[in-house]
Order: structure tokens, then sequence, then C-alpha cells
């Protein structure tokens, strides 16, 4: 008899146009589960996820609808169930990094430092770029230790506007 393989499991997927930038949301049952920057091709997310994506507005539209509200500066904090994918090390940053106050910046050493692993901020950055759902655990916030902005997964352009928009400006 032949074992029946499990069906990947389902994602809901929707996409969001802001400022010239896509954004593909994908959540499970459970809740968000991963955020794309970069307008990747939904077949490129199911095979890096292992899941079947499926295009669905409807779960969706809370997450929608606090993102739409977050890029038009009406709203500060996300109230969102969160269904993260990681280690435990990566899931305690991003819960570190989820509560960075709108319009603040943290340094990678001041998230490890929030994550009792002081002498741990190369790792805390190597999480930090792990964040499956950017934008809503805020990852753009965390900044080098000088100050100065470092790598985004979204690229630069987008991490400066989005602190821009935080800042209540058009650019910084």
């Amino acid at each position: 008899m032949r074992a029946s393989k499990a069906l990947p499991e389902k994602l809901y997927a929707s996409s969001i146009h802001w400022e010239g930038w896509t954004f593909h949301v994908l959540s499970s049952r459970s809740g968000l589960r991963w955020v794309d920057l970069e307008g990747t091709a939904f077949p490129e997310l199911a095979v890096r996820l292992g899941a079947r994506i499926v295009p669905d507005d409807e779960p969706n539209g809370a997450i929608l609808s606090q993102l739409r509200d977050y890029l038009r500066g009406a709203r500060r904090a996300f109230d969102l169930p969160l269904d993260l994918r990681g280690t435990p090390f990566q899931i305690d940053v991003w819960r570190a990094v989820e509560v960075i106050p709108y319009g603040t910046l943290r340094s990678y050493a001041d998230v490890a430092r929030a994550v009792s692993r002081p002498s741990a901020t190369r790792a805390v950055g190597q999480a930090v770029g792990a964040n499956p759902v950017a934008l809503v655990v805020p990852c753009h916030r965390v900044v080098g230790t000088s100050g100065g902005l470092t790598g985004y997964r979204g690229g630069l352009p987008l991490k400066e506007r989005l602190l821009a928009l935080e800042q209540g400006s058009l650019s910084l």
C-alpha cells in the first residue's frame, strides 16, 4: 500500500501596493506568517516556504486594513495574530523588536541587551534580517550602533521611507 503524501500547508495570499512598492502578505489559519517586501512571485514564495499559496484577500482583511492604515500614517501599532516560525532565539529577538515604539530607533546592541544576550549583537542582526513579518514586527527601526542605516530585506530606500513616514516627513 502506498503512503499518502500530505498536502503542503495552505497560506492565504494578498498584495498591497504603496508608493511603487508591492508587498505580499501570507497568513495561515493561526495568523500572519510572512510579509514579502520584494514583490516575490507567489510560486517562488510557495517553494521557499514549502506551502500551497492561495490568493484570497478575505482571510487577510484585518492584515490589509492595518497595513494600509500604517502606510498612510494612521496606525502606530499592529494588533494581529502572528504565526511566527523560527528558533527560540529568533522569536525572542522578533518579540523584542515588536515592542520598539513607533518613530524610535534601537541598535542591534540594544536589542541584544533586551533579549539578555548582550554579546550576541551579530546573532541579533541575523535574526532581525530573518524577520518573516517585516513592517508588523518593525525591523526597519533597528539600526547600527552608530545610528546608521544597515541592510534591510526590502532595500535601504524602503527602510528610509518607512522611517521618514514614522518621523512625519517625506524624506530623511
